[in-house]
């Protein structure tokens, strides 16, 4: 009994990092197989507003509070764009920062006035638990992000 308790025991040692290599699925299965560069959409998002994408790239942030967004780096340097999805409906690790992700879902487009970036700004600092500060905001902005159906994440 003994030695058959560490078989297994070894067996999962033995195992566990496969596991930990293979890439995980959230939300929807991804069915898009040409990949669009995150800065062709970030350069002229008008042309992909309301289009379903496949974009790849590192996680560099997470939502803290739900999980409902991941932050995805561009294939530019310095640029990034926000893959949200609903509340609930897919739940991002906060440990998926660093990893390499592959999503689907559509370029959202969207002109918000200043008062509204002003909510949003506070929104997010309250759920970072960072500061804001409402005088830089001082003229509507254009915010591109994708809505994400699905992704596929991986080391």
């Amino acid at each position: 009994m003994k030695s058959a308790l560490k078989l297994i025991v070894a067996l999962c040692f033995v195992t566990a990092p496969s596991f930990a290599d293979s890439p995980e699925q959230f939300g929807k299965t991804l069915a898009i197989t040409e990949v669009t560069l995150v800065s062709d959409i970030l350069a002229n998002p008008k042309k992909y507003d309301g289009k379903k994408v496949r974009v790849e790239g590192a996680i560099v942030d997470v939502c803290k509070k739900r999980g409902c967004w991941i932050k995805l780096a561009s294939d530019k340097e310095d640029e990034t764009i926000v893959f949200k999805v609903d509340d609930g409906v897919i739940v991002f690790p906060v440990e998926a920062k660093g990893r390499k992700a592959i999503a689907e879902g559509v370029v959202s487009a969207r002109t918000y006035s200043v008062e509204e970036l002003i909510e949003q700004g506070e929104h997010h600092a309250h759920e970072q638990g960072t500061t804001f500060d409402p005088s830089t905001i001082k003229e509507p902005k254009t915010v591109v992000r994708i809505m994400g159906e699905g992704a596929v994440l991986s080391e």
